[in-house]
């Protein structure tokens, strides 16, 4: 039985409004995804950029050297390709160029075949006063919760 692999970005809904999600897949080499598969991978830092070519590339992911590699071991910073159809990389593109929205990583799994995928988003970056009544509301339903728990 496999363990299930979920490394989230959690300051991505902090400081982005996010607006639309996709699942991508990701090039990977051999000590890549055994990397993965033992949870030594991080997206925190990470967003997605288009070269010339129109292809998505995730930069600044760091994948851990893996600790029996020799010397086929791979880069831990490098940019890794991103897969979406057409159709979704030409929508996204045009969104990027003509809007200004960034692509973040929210979330960096592998799924019930075992390959590895990332779920992206198109994202808006928030105003400190968003951020703000981010915090408010979330104290708010914290403080909500402690007194409906106490009245139990």
């Amino acid at each position: 039985m496999q363990k299930t692999i979920n490394i989230q970005n959690k300051k991505a809904r902090f400081q982005y409004e996010i607006l639309d999600k996709y699942t991508a897949g990701i090039i990977l080499t051999g000590t890549e995804i055994k990397s993965i598969r033992n949870s030594r991978a991080s997206i925190a830092e990470s967003f997605c950029e288009f070269n010339d070519n129109s292809e998505l590339f995730v930069i600044n992911m760091t994948i851990e050297e893996y600790a029996f590699g020799n010397y086929y071991n791979h880069k831990p910073k490098a940019e890794r390709k991103l897969l979406l159809n057409k159709r979704e990389l030409k929508k996204l593109h045009k969104e990027v160029q003509n809007t200004g929205l960034t692509i973040i990583p929210l979330r960096l799994f592998i799924n019930e075949k075992g390959l590895a995928k990332l779920e992206i988003a198109l994202a808006k970056g928030k105003k400190l006063y968003d951020k703000r009544e981010t915090i408010k509301d979330r104290d708010n339903k914290r403080d909500l919760d402690r007194i409906k728990k106490s009245y139990r």
